[in-house]
């Protein structure tokens, strides 16, 4: 009879004092728009010390695009923030348990595509252990479902478009409302950079063909010529695809090749792994078996030729020395 464990201490962790030094980011998958529409889930991001709910986006589902889109909206509005405070979600966060070869020669691992972004803007990951520790979010969910649902049915919003137009008319009232001010009046938010939309996006390594190309998916992208009818054949370059759609490929830092947004709506999701070994895997050289069937045919020479005849005693060696073995037992 194993013995219960007694419950663990838990203290209550106090507001930050600036607004901008933690957000807390979730989603809350809900009958947001009831029986008129889809099962939407709801993206918010709230900041720690003011309450103030900085963000909100309606997405069919938790993924990587609604996050970039959520995160774009707060850096473009706001700033950058000190830390980022929410689930092991592995949009954010490592899950899986794969090392690449590069990752164990470093002895770390690498992050996830948006984690590297954060990780090149100077900006902190903070991996909640439970709903509870991440409780001001949580509580404006409770929130959110009775208000927000009530004003989406007073308005006839039935689509996803029509829900994230609403958006910025609640948040105006809804802030008004229930925000409260710092303990320390003078933010801390930072500036975002200007190359922000580069920055916002998943990256890929790839060679350079001989014809002067580089896949992305089922896309093969053309570069074009360098400096003086430079060749970047065989160069290893980065690949970046934007929120909007568009891809960049960067050579040292540099832009060499842009392709333009898709016609169509286009959704940002991973393609493959940041850490993924794009290196193709060999296959062990299994031994060449003709020195043991050498070995086996000389045992057999050996042997009377009535025990070589016999059926017990025949090895086949080959599939044509089967089928000469089977037309030999013929009647």
């Amino acid at each position: 009879m194993h013995r219960r464990r007694p419950p663990q201490h838990r203290a209550r962790r106090p507001r930050e004092a600036a607004a901008g030094q933690l957000l807390q980011l979730d989603g809350s998958p809900f009958r947001w728009l009831e029986d008129r529409g889809p099962t939407l889930t709801l993206l918010g991001a709230i900041d720690d010390a003011t309450s103030l709910v900085l963000a909100l986006h309606f997405r069919p589902t938790e993924d990587l695009h609604g996050y970039a889109t959520l995160l774009h909206h707060v850096f473009r509005t706001y700033g950058l923030p000190v830390a980022l405070y929410g689930d092991g979600v592995n949009i954010l966060v490592r899950t899986d348990r794969h090392w690449s070869v590069p990752e164990q020669l470093a002895g770390r691992r690498a992050p996830t595509h948006l984690g590297r972004v954060l990780h090149e803007l100077g900006i902190g990951y903070v991996q909640a252990h439970s709903p509870q520790a991440k409780g001001r979010i949580e509580r404006l969910w409770a929130t959110l479902q009775d208000r927000l649902v009530s004003e989406l049915r007073l308005r006839g919003v039935a689509t996803p478009e029509a829900a994230n137009a609403f958006v910025p008319e609640f948040l105006a009232d809804f802030n008004r409302r229930f925000a409260r001010p710092p303990a320390v009046a003078r933010p801390v938010w930072r500036p975002a950079p200007r190359d922000l939309a580069l920055v916002l996006s998943c990256r890929y390594q790839r060679v350079v063909a001989r014809d002067n190309t580089v896949a992305l998916g089922w896309r093969r992208l053309a570069i074009p010529r360098g400096p003086r009818g430079r060749s970047y054949a065989g160069c290893r370059v980065e690949v970046r695809e934007l929120l909007d759609g568009r891809v960049v490929i960067l050579h040292a830092g540099t832009s060499i090749a842009c392709l333009p947004a898709p016609a169509e709506s286009f959704t940002l999701a991973p393609r493959s792994h940041p850490a993924a070994d794009r290196r193709p895997h060999r296959r062990a050289r299994v031994p060449a078996a003709a020195p043991l069937h050498r070995a086996v045919a000389a045992l057999a020479a050996a042997l009377p030729r009535s025990a070589r005849r016999h059926p017990w005693r025949a090895v086949p060696f080959s599939p044509v020395e089967r089928r000469r073995q089977a037309r030999r037992n013929q009647p």
